[in-house]
C-alpha cells in the first residue's frame, strides 16, 4: 500500500492537469470567423445596387428594342455596371426579356431583376443618346443618379423629326433604289409615292394593333398593285421597267428586318435569341411573299403580267448614277430611322462606298454576287467600327444605312414572280434561296468587320450570360407606348 500511494497521487495530478488544460482550451475564445464569411466582391449598399441595376436595364431596353444585337446589348450593360461599381454582374437576354443579377459574395444575397420588351421601335437618335450616356459614365462625367435622369429624359423625348419626315425618308429610299437598279425618273417617282402611301397606311394599321405579318402582306400587295395600275393606264412608255417599283418596295420592306443582328447573335453564340429572330424574319418575309404573289396572280388574270426586267444596265454613266443612288438611299434610310443629323453624311459615304465596292467586284473583276456582297458588307462593318472610335457614332446607325443599297430586293421579286408563274416546284425557290444567301453574306460581312475593329476586352469584361434579351415593363411611359405603336410595328420599322 505504501509503495502504490505515490503512483496513484501522480496519476491523479496528471489527470487533473490534463483536464484543466482541455477545459482552458475549450473556454478560451478563438479568432473571429467573420473574415471567413466575407467572400466575394465588395459592393455598395442595397440602394446603390438597385439604382445601378435599374439604369443598366433601361439602357438595355432601349438598345434591344431598337434592334441592336444581343452581344452588343450585353457588352454595353456589363460596361455600364462595371463603371458604376458593380463588377460581379451576370446578364441574360432572350429576345423578349432581360435578366440581370448582381453577386454580393456569401455574406449577402444576390440582387436579380428582370424586364420584358413588348415593343420594337426604330429611333437611331435615341440609340445614339443612350450610347453617349454610357460613355459619359465610363469617363466619370456622370454619376448613376445623373445618368438615370438623362436616360429618363431620352425616353420621354419624342422623335427628333416629325413623322412625315420619316415618311419622306422611306419614299426617298424607294426612289433611290429604283434609280440604283436602272429605272428612270418616272419609275423612281412612282416608287416613291407608292412607298409613302404604304408607310402611312402601315402606321395607321399599327395604331389599330394589326399584327406586322398582315402589314407586310398588305405592303407587298400594294406595291405590286400600284405598278399594275400604272402599267394598265399606259403611264410608262417603251423601255420602262415597272417591275422596279415592286423591287424598290420590296427593298424598303426588307430593310425593316433585323438580318444583321440575327446573324451577329448566331455568330456570338446566342442561339436562342438568333432562333427567335429567324422565326420573326421568316414570318415577315412570308407575309411579304404572300402579298406580292397575290398581286401577281391578279395581274395574270387581267393579262397584264409584271414581268421581271432583264439584265441591269452596266454603262459608265449608270454605274456613277448607281453609286450616287447608293449614297442617297443610305441617307434616306438614316433619315427614316430618325438618325442624328450629324450622322447622315457618314451614312451616305458608307452607302456609296459599299455599292462602289460591290459594283467594281461584279462588273469589273467578275466576282459573283454573293462573295461581292460579303466583301462590300465587310467594308461597311469596318467603317462602322472605325467611325465608332473616331466619331462615337453607334455602329448600328452606319451598318443599317450602309447595307441598304445591297439588299436583294430585285432578286427577291424575281423569285416571287417565278413562284407565281410556275408554282413551288419552279426555279423560284432557287432564286429566293440565292436572295437569302445574299442577306446572310451581308450580315456575315458586317459582323466580321465589326469584330476586326471592336476594342479588345479583358477576360473579366467579357459577357457572362448565356442568352441576352429585351426589357420593357415599367420603363417606357405612356407617350413612348404610343410612339412605339406608331413606328415600332409598321412593316418599315419591324425591328
Amino acid at each position: 500500500m505504501t509503495d502504490e500511494s505515490p503512483a496513484v497521487d501522480r496519476f491523479a495530478r496528471r489527470l487533473r492537469g490534463a483536464l484543466r488544460r482541455d477545459a482552458k482550451r475549450l473556454l478560451t475564445p478563438g479568432p473571429s470567423t467573420v473574415p471567413m464569411l466575407m467572400l466575394g466582391p465588395q459592393v455598395p449598399d442595397d440602394a446603390q445596387v438597385q439604382q445601378v441595376i435599374d439604369l443598366c436595364m433601361r439602357i438595355g431596353e432601349i438598345e434591344l428594342s431598337s434592334g441592336e444585337s444581343v452581344d452588343e446589348v450585353t457588352a454595353t450593360m456589363l460596361r455600364l455596371a462595371n463603371a458604376a461599381g458593380l463588377p460581379a454582374v451576370d446578364v441574360d437576354i432572350t429576345f423578349t426579356s432581360i435578366t440581370i443579377c448582381c453577386h454580393r459574395g456569401n455574406a449577402a444575397q444576390p440582387v436579380t431583376s428582370m424586364r420584358l420588351v413588348r415593343y420594337r421601335t426604330l429611333d437611331l437618335s435615341r440609340l445614339a443618346e443612350t450610347e453617349q450616356v454610357v460613355n459619359d459614365v465610363e469617363a466619370g462625367l456622370l454619376d448613376v443618379r445623373a445618368a438615370s435622369a438623362r436616360v429618363s429624359e431620352v425616353a420621354r423625348t419624342p422623335h427628333p423629326y416629325p413623322r412625315w419626315v420619316a415618311t419622306v425618308g422611306w419614299a426617298g429610299l424607294a426612289a433611290s433604289i429604283a434609280l440604283l437598279l436602272g429605272g428612270g425618273v418616272l419609275t423612281a417617282t412612282a416608287a416613291s409615292v407608292t412607298t409613302a402611301v404604304i408607310d402611312r397606311i402601315g402606321r395607321q394599321l399599327s395604331r389599330w394593333g394589326v399584327p406586322t405579318f398582315f402589314q407586310q402582306t398588305l405592303g407587298g400587295f400594294l406595291a405590286t398593285m400600284s405598278a399594275l395600275m400604272l402599267m394598265a393606264a399606259n403611264v410608262f412608255g417603251p423601255g420602262a421597267r415597272p417591275s422596279f417599283i415592286v423591287a424598290a418596295g420590296i427593298t424598303v420592306l426588307l430593310s425593316g428586318l433585323s438580318v444583321v443582328s440575327t446573324v451577329q447573335d448566331a455568330l456570338s453564340g446566342y442561339y436562342l435569341t438568333a432562333s427567335a429572330r429567324i422565326v420573326e424574319i421568316s414570318l415577315l418575309s412570308a407575309g411579304l411573299l404572300t402579298g406580292v404573289v397575290i398581286g401577281l396572280q391578279i395581274s395574270f388574270t387581267l393579262h397584264q403580267p409584271l414581268e421581271v426586267s432583264g439584265d441591269l444596265p452596266s454603262s459608265v454613266g449608270q454605274f456613277g448614277l448607281s453609286v450616287l443612288a447608293g449614297a442617297t438611299s443610305s441617307v434616306f434610310y438614316a433619315l427614316a430611322g430618325y438618325a442624328p443629323l450629324r450622322s447622315l453624311p457618314l451614312a451616305g459615304l458608307v452607302g456609296s462606298a459599299s455599292w462602289l465596292v460591290y459594283g467594281l467586284l461584279t462588273q469589273t473583276v467578275g466576282v459573283g454576287q454573293i462573295p461581292a456582297t460579303g466583301l462590300a458588307a465587310l467594308v461597311v462593318g469596318l467603317a462602322a467600327g472605325l467611325l465608332r472610335r473616331g466619331t462615337r457614332t453607334p455602329p448600328m446607325v452606319v451598318t443599317l444605312a450602309g447595307v441598304t443599297p445591297l439588299l436583294p430586293g430585285l432578286q427577291a421579286y424575281r423569285g416571287f414572280y417565278q413562284l407565281a408563274v410556275d408554282g413551288a416546284g419552279s426555279q423560284g425557290l432557287v432564286t429566293i434561296t440565292l436572295a437569302l444567301a445574299v442577306g446572310l453574306a451581308l450580315a456575315a460581312g458586317v459582323a466580321l468587320g465589326q469584330f476586326i475593329t471592336r476594342p479588345r476586352r479583358r477576360p473579366e469584361e467579357k459577357h457572362q450570360g448565356a442568352e441576352p434579351g429585351a426589357s420593357g415593363g415599367g420603363f417606357m411611359q405612356e407617350p413612348e407606348v404610343d410612339d412605339a405603336a406608331d413606328t415600332g410595328a409598321t412593316m418599315l420599322d419591324s425591328k
